[in-house]
């Protein structure tokens, strides 16, 4: 049986589409559009997870958090906060108020219902289906276990520092889909709030010389000319950067 899970979100797209991935993995989806009907939603019926955008009206994401902080019977319900707030201080203040995970937007879906799936296990709330135990993306011989913060090719381990991991995790999550850099910077902040186009560029080469067995005529990590950067199993397309 799946898990009972709150999402409060006052955007609509991305409520649905939370909700969506939810529910595809068998959970039970409550979604409220502000923090006030989020506090209502929880204490009429506790659940085992809630889903949290910070910047929401009435009563933002980190108001809620401090709430449920401070009542004996909800603090110990795992929060996973959305926010567009990407700097350092923004990280750090969330979590100090108790949040349990932290995603910046644009986010992968992908990796957000793996995040999910690690609060959840840490809560005691079972996996409701075979695919929800295994978080770890895969493209083609490439598997990136967020979890562990591993990668490996071919079985082989490749270490990551970091910033390649959050790239690499970034595009595994959504194989195929082409990533601007500055949707990559963005997604990036939350790990390095420093993070340029050029450290894009570099984390790129960087990877290609670890998962390509020619960096110099990649197959998997390919640039798309004038956009960015995608994902894909390993195929004949050849990409000359």
């Amino acid at each position: 049986m799946g898990a009972h899970v709150v999402v409060a979100e006052d955007d609509p797209k991305q409520a649905e589409l939370v909700r969506r991935y939810l529910e595809n993995e068998g959970h039970r989806v409550v979604v409220v559009p502000d923090g006030r009907a989020a506090l209502d939603a929880v204490r009429r019926q506790p659940p085992d997870l809630m889903v949290l955008d910070v910047m929401m009206p009435r009563v933002d994401g980190l108001d809620v958090c401090r709430v449920l902080r401070a009542d004996p019977a909800l603090a110990g319900l795992p929060v996973l906060m959305l926010t567009a707030r990407s700097s350092e201080d923004d990280l750090l203040l969330g979590l100090d108020l108790g949040a349990d995970d932290y995603m910046t937007k644009p986010y992968s879906p992908r990796e957000l219902m793996a995040r999910v799936r690690t609060l959840l296990r840490r809560g005691g709330a079972a996996p409701s289906t075979a695919a929800a135990a295994d978080p770890v993306l895969r493209v083609g011989a490439l598997a990136v276990d967020p979890v562990r913060h591993e990668v490996t090719v071919d079985g082989r381990r490749v270490e990551c520092t970091p910033g390649e991991f959050g790239l690499l995790s970034l595009l595994a999550a959504e194989p195929g889909r082409v990533f601007s850099r500055a949707q990559i910077i963005e997604h990036q902040h939350g790990i390095d709030r420093y993070f340029t186009s050029r450290t894009v560029d570099v984390h790129v080469m960087n990877l290609r010389r670890k998962i390509e067995p020619q960096p110099s005529r990649p197959r998997r990590l390919l640039t798309v000319y004038g956009v960015g950067y995608k994902l894909t199993a390993e195929s004949g397309t050849r990409d000359a950067r």
